[in-house]
C-alpha cells in the first residue's frame, strides 16, 4: 500500500538528524507566529465590517469567537513546540533517562498536530473570506 506524500516526508524527516528536526520545530514556531498575526488581522477585519455594516449576525459572532479560539490555540501549540525544543536540548546534553526515540515520537505527534491545524486554519480563512465578501 502506498503512503501519502506527507507521510513519506514525515517518515523521511523522522529518520533525519536531530538538527533537521530542530529546524522543522523552529519553522513551526514561525508559522504559528504568522497564523497568530493573521488571526488578529481577521478579528480586526470582522469587527470593522460588523461596525461598518452594523451587522450582528450569528455567523459573524461565531467567526469572531473562532478567531479568539485560534489565537489561544496558537499559544498552546507554541508552548508545546518550545517544550519540545527544551527536550531536544536536554537530549543533546546527554541527560539520563531520555531517548532519541522519545523525542522523535513527540516530534511526530507535533507534526501531526501542525498538519491538522494547518488544514483547519485554511478552512477558517475560507470562512472569513466568504463572510466578508458577502457583506
Amino acid at each position: 500500500m502506498k503512503k501519502k506524500g506527507s507521510n513519506l516526508k514525515t517518515e523521511f524527516l523522522l529518520g533525519a538528524g536531530l538538527d533537521v528536526l530542530h529546524q522543522e520545530s523552529r519553522e513551526w514556531l514561525e508559522i504559528a507566529a504568522f497564523w497568530k498575526a493573521e488571526t488578529k488581522f481577521f478579528g480586526e477585519l470582522l469587527r470593522k465590517k460588523e461596525i461598518k455594516e452594523d451587522i450582528k449576525s450569528e455567523y459573524g459572532r461565531m467567526l469572531l469567537n473562532l478567531d479568539k479560539l485560534h489565537e489561544h490555540l496558537f499559544d498552546y501549540l507554541v508552548d508545546d513546540i518550545v517544550s519540545h525544543e527544551k527536550l531536544l536540548s536536554r537530549l543533546e546534553k546527554g541527560e539520563k533517562g531520555l531517548a532519541d526515540a522519545e523525542y522523535r515520537a513527540k516530534h511526530r505527534n507535533l507534526k501531526e498536530r501542525m498538519d491538522v491545524f494547518t488544514n483547519d486554519f485554511k478552512e477558517f480563512k475560507k470562512m472569513v473570506f466568504g463572510y466578508v465578501k458577502k457583506l
